[in-house]
C-alpha cells in the first residue's frame, strides 16, 4: 500500500507538522456554527481528535461529544468499518465519523454543518495545529508511541487503560508528558466512582484496622483461541493491517489477532491481567496508598498459559502474588464464581469493591461511616456527584480530563499513577511467564538480579518505530 512517508518520533515537532501540513489541510473539517456549543465561545472550546473507533469508543466518544465546550474535529482508525468487534458492533473510521456527523447535525438542526475529518494514519491527525487534545482508544501496543508523539506535538492526552504495553514504554510516556507540559488522564474510570473512592477512604482511614491483604480478581478469557495449527487469513479490504501492527512484530494476519481480540496476545496487550487488572489493581494501589510506588516482590502462584503454537499468548489463568514493603500482600487471580473485584482485608474487617460500583463491607455498618474533615479524603472527578451511578463513571472521568486541560492541573489519574498501576500488572505477567520470584525496586524501577526478567521490561519495537 502506498502511503506518505512520515518521520519517526525522534523528529522535532516543527518539521513533523511541516511534513504533514498539506495532507492535514486537505482533510480539515469545515465550519460548525457556534450555536452547536451553547454559550461556549470558540476560543474556549477544546478541539479533540479521536484515535481508535473500536468497542471502547462506543462509550468514550459520546462522553466527549456530550460536552458543549468540546468539538471533535477528527477521527482516526486503520479500519474503514467492519464487524469483528464485540457482538452487534460495526465499528471503524467511517462509522465513527458518521457518529460525530449525526451528533452535531442533530444539534445544529437546520443550521449549517459540513462534518469532521477522518484519517487512516494518526500522524496526519497529530500534525494539525487546531487540535488541542487526543483520545487514544487503541490497542495497548500503540499507547506509548502515540502518547509520546502527541506530547511532542503539543496535545493533551486521554489514554485508555492499561496506560502502557510494558514498563519501559510507561517510563517514556511519563517523561514525554512532563517534559512537554501536557495533561494525561489514564482511562481507569473506576477512580471516578463515588463508591470506589469511599471504599478506599475507609481503608486509608483505618476503618478495617491494619490492612493485611488485598485480593484482586480479573475476568476469565472471553475469546476462543484458534489454537495450535491456526492458518493465516487474507487481510480484509479496508483494513490497514501493516499500520495496525505498527511497532509490533510483522506476522501473518488472522482475525483472532485484531480488533477486540488483540487483548490476548502479548505483542499487543497483557491479557486480563492488564485489562481488568487495570481497574482492580488500580483500586488496590489507591486503597493501599501506593500510587507513587508499588510492591517490592512478585511471584507466580500457579498461572496457566495456552499450549505452544497457539495464536493467543496471554495467561488463561491469572495467579500471582505481590508483596509491598510494609508486608501487605496482594493476590491477583482469575475470578471463578463471582464478578471481578478488589477486596481489602484488615485486622478488624474488610471492604470489597466490585463491578458496577458495588460496595460491600464487614461490618456492614461501615457503609454509613463518615470520613471526618481531618481524615484522608481522596480526589473527586466530579465533586457534585453523591450517588454512585456506574454509567456516569466514564462521562465524569472524561469531564475531569477536560477540566484539567483548562486548569492545567493534574486529573484524577495522571500519567505517573497510570504508569504505576500498569507496571504492577506487567511485573505480575513477567513473574507468571518466568514461573519464579522477582525482586523489584519501585524507587529506581528496576528488577534486581534477574537479567532475563529485566529484558522483558522493554522489548524492542519493530523498525522503524522507536521511542
Amino acid at each position: 500500500m502506498n502511503r506518505p512517508h512520515f518521520p519517526t518520533t525522534r523528529l522535532g515537532r516543527r518539521a513533523f507538522v511541516k511534513t504533514c501540513l498539506g495532507a492535514a489541510a486537505l482533510a480539515a473539517p469545515q465550519w460548525v456554527p457556534g450555536s452547536v456549543f451553547g454559550a461556549n465561545a470558540p476560543s474556549n472550546r477544546i478541539h479533540v481528535g479521536f484515535i481508535g473507533l473500536g468497542n471502547q469508543s462506543t462509550v468514550d466518544l459520546p462522553a466527549f461529544l456530550a460536552n458543549d465546550d468540546v468539538q471533535v474535529l477528527a477521527v482516526c482508525d486503520v479500519n474503514t468499518g467492519s464487524d469483528g468487534y464485540l457482538p452487534n458492533q460495526f465499528r471503524g473510521r467511517k462509522p465513527g465519523q458518521d457518529q460525530v456527523d449525526a451528533y452535531y447535525a442533530d444539534k445544529v438542526g437546520s443550521g449549517r454543518y459540513r462534518g469532521c475529518a477522518a484519517y487512516n494514519d494518526f500522524r496526519e491527525l497529530l500534525a494539525r495545529d487546531d487540535i488541542d487534545a487526543v483520545a487514544l482508544v487503541v490497542p495497548d501496543h500503540w499507547h506509548g508511541l502515540m502518547t509520546v508523539m502527541a506530547a511532542r506535538a503539543g496535545k493533551d492526552v486521554y489514554c485508555e487503560k492499561p496506560m502502557s504495553l510494558n514498563v519501559g514504554q510507561g517510563q517514556a510516556m511519563v517523561k514525554a508528558v512532563r517534559e512537554h507540559g501536557r495533561i494525561l488522564q489514564t482511562g481507569s474510570q473506576f477512580r471516578s466512582g463515588p463508591n470506589c473512592r469511599f471504599g478506599c477512604e475507609l481503608v486509608r482511614n483505618g476503618r478495617i484496622g491494619q490492612l493485611k491483604r488485598i485480593l484482586t480478581t480479573v475476568a476469565p478469557q472471553n475469546a476462543v483461541d484458534p489454537g495450535p495449527g491456526w492458518k493465516p487469513m487474507p487481510v480484509p479490504e479496508g483494513f490497514d493491517y501493516e499500520l495496525w501492527l505498527g511497532p509490533a512484530p510483522m506476522v501473518p494476519y488472522h482475525s483472532g489477532r485484531c480488533l477486540y481480540r488483540f487483548r490476548f496476545n502479548l505483542d499487543y496487550s497483557g491479557g486480563q491481567t492488564t485489562n481488568f487488572g487495570g481497574h482492580f489493581n488500580d483500586l488496590a494501589q489507591w486503597g493501599h496508598g501506593s500510587d507513587a510506588s508499588g510492591p517490592v516482590e512478585f511471584d507466580d502462584m500457579g498461572s496457566e498459559w495456552p499450549p505452544k503454537g497457539s495464536l493467543y499468548t496471554t495467561a488463561t489463568k491469572v495467579a500471582f502474588r505481590a508483596r509491598y514493603a510494609d508486608g501487605v500482600e496482594l493476590l491477583c487471580q482469575t475470578a471463578t464464581n463471582e464478578p471481578a473485584h478488589t477486596r481489602f482485608e484488615g485486622t478488624e474487617g474488610w471492604v470489597q469493591l466490585g463491578m458496577g460500583g458495588r460496595l460491600q463491607t464487614s461490618p456492614e455498618s461501615l457503609v454509613t461511616s463518615v470520613i471526618g474533615p481531618n481524615e484522608i479524603h481522596l480526589s473527586h472527578s466530579n465533586p457534585h456527584r453523591r450517588e454512585d451511578v456506574y454509567r456516569e463513571y466514564i462521562p465524569d472521568h472524561v469531564r475531569n480530563f477536560l477540566d484539567s486541560v483548562k486548569s492545567r492541573k493534574d486529573p484524577i489519574e495522571p500519567v505517573e499513577i497510570g504508569h504505576r498501576t500498569a507496571s504492577l500488572c506487567h511485573l505480575g505477567n513477567i513473574a507468571m511467564r518466568l514461573k519464579r520470584k522477582l525482586r523489584w525496586d519501585p524507587e529506581r524501577e528496576q528488577i534486581l538480579g534477574d537479567d532475563e526478567a529485566t529484558g522483558l521490561l522493554n522489548p524492542p519495537m519493530r523498525s522503524p518505530w522507536r521511542l
